[in-house]
């Protein structure tokens, strides 16, 4: 129930409570975190791409979306439930965090069998093989990252921020230090791997700076079968997303060749750099927005409402510019011999603002436990990026698979207008896609001006 005291300014924005306060500085301590990956990635990864060429970095990019298919049980679907449950009680702590941690392991190990097997199963290459086994056994070094979820539930990502902004420029130090001595490309698939253990170092130092003790983690059966009965849905959606994000490539590299794949992969790289802003936007507002449905309905709409504005108004302000600098943004990064990824890259930034609102909406079917919803939604999509791939990429190429990803990912986020426990948040999506509130607040501004 809302405050009967406060029922005009529910739901403004006080700039100056300790709320806003606190909520802005954990928002804008990831922003410094992610900004500074993108950076560093960003300017290495242009480096590294340079260096192995479309074939190359073709070859890294297949393994890699390899293993992304199947990466996805490891982490068993429990990111945002688990912040959502530290959220609602703190004094469950390690308890939570210890059946997450040991749930991860069993989720790797079957991840690391389930993807090494499939790779011998569709015969690949004695090559391929070997980058995906070493890429895989990442998927084991990921299960302490249920630090940072901790870090996020009491909206101090400060500490997430150390952690994965050293262990990032660590790896890009030792990618520049392989390129410089003309090292063959299996070194950089271990690159991939060794990230991942300086990060779970990393959480691990952090956890102990703040006085708390891996140790006392523990197992509880009971938690992990009701953390599962929750994110069930969550792993098969996780899995579809997986296979929907990822099969593009892997079906380019064996429907065309490992140099269209690069190419398509350059133009996905530039796509998804971006992908990092709504993530961290919708992980720090998190716990505000869980916090106002308990308040008000009308609070927590609005600020639903508000998320979607800035995730929408930020994705269209990203795509429109990049759709008229393609030529040139390849042509100054990677130079003239990758400019087969413009076309690509043209189509597939607009996939962003399904991608922005898509992320947004995931928080509110966690908030609302409609997470079988979720699962529904993105099968759909996966279905559909399956169908459209093998009609699009025989006739058109790799330009054919950007224009499948871009048609099934909005229609897949755009379906939950057929659902009607969730059709609200349609509306909510194309109010912010219309600019409906951008429009009002500028002609609330006009009319103050002129009446002034």
């Amino acid at each position: 129930m809302s405050d009967p005291n406060n029922k005009g300014n529910i739901t403004k924005i006080n700039f100056g409570s300790e709320a806003f306060k606190k909520y802005f500085a954990n928002t804008s301590w990831m922003f410094v975190e992610k900004i500074i990956r993108f950076l560093i990635a960003f300017l290495v990864g242009v480096y590294v791409v340079r260096y192995l060429g479309p074939e190359g970095f073709g070859d890294l990019s297949f393994a890699i979306s390899f293993v992304g298919l199947f990466a996805t049980i490891a982490a068993l679907g429990l990111d945002s439930i688990v912040v959502r449950e530290l959220v609602n009680d703190h004094s469950r702590r390690d308890e939570l965090l210890g059946s997450v941690f040991y749930l991860r392991i069993i989720g790797a190990l079957i991840a690391i069998v389930l993807t090494i097997t499939t790779a011998f199963i569709l015969k690949e290459s004695y090559f391929n093989i070997i980058l995906i086994a070493i890429i895989v056994t990442s998927t084991l070094f990921q299960s302490i990252n249920v630090v940072e979820y901790y870090f996020q539930s009491i909206v101090q990502s400060k500490f997430n921020v150390y952690v994965q902004a050293s262990s990032l420029i660590l790896a890009s130090i030792i990618k520049v230090i392989l390129v410089l001595i003309n090292a063959p490309l299996i070194y950089f698939a271990t690159v991939y791997v060794i990230e991942f253990i300086f990060l779970s170092a990393g959480y691990y130092m952090v956890y102990k700076i703040n006085n708390l003790k891996i140790t006392n983690w523990r197992f509880k059966l009971d938690t992990a079968i009701v953390l599962l009965k929750d994110s069930w849905p969550l792993i098969l959606s996780g899995v579809v997303i997986s296979i929907y994000m990822k099969i593009d490539q892997v079906m380019i590299k064996n429907i065309l060749n490992s140099e269209e794949l690069g190419y398509y992969a350059i133009a996905v790289k530039l796509s998804e750099a971006w992908y990092f802003v709504p993530v961290a936007i919708c992980a720090s507002l998190f716990p505000a927005i869980i916090n106002a449905k308990h308040i008000s309905e009308k609070l927590y709409l609005s600020r639903l409402q508000k998320l979607y504005d800035i995730l929408a108004w930020l994705a269209i302000g990203i795509a429109i510019p990049v759709t008229f600098m393609t030529d040139f943004i390849i042509t100054i990064l990677f130079g003239t011999k990758f400019l087969p990824a413009a076309p690509v890259l043209t189509i597939y930034i607009w996939a962003g603002i399904a991608t922005f609102l898509g992320v947004a909406s995931s928080q509110y079917l966690i908030i609302e436990n409609l997470t079988k919803l979720a699962f529904y939604r993105t099968l759909m999509g996966m279905i559909l990026n399956v169908i459209l791939n093998l009609l699009l990429i025989p006739k058109y190429g790799i330009a054919g698979s950007a224009l499948a990803t871009l048609i099934s990912y909005s229609l897949a986020v755009f379906s939950i207008v057929f659902f009607s426990s969730s059709r609200q948040q349609f509306y909510l999506m194309i109010r912010s896609l219309l600019f409906i509130n951008l429009l009002k607040y500028l002609f609330r501004s006009k009319s103050s001006f002129e009446k002034n």
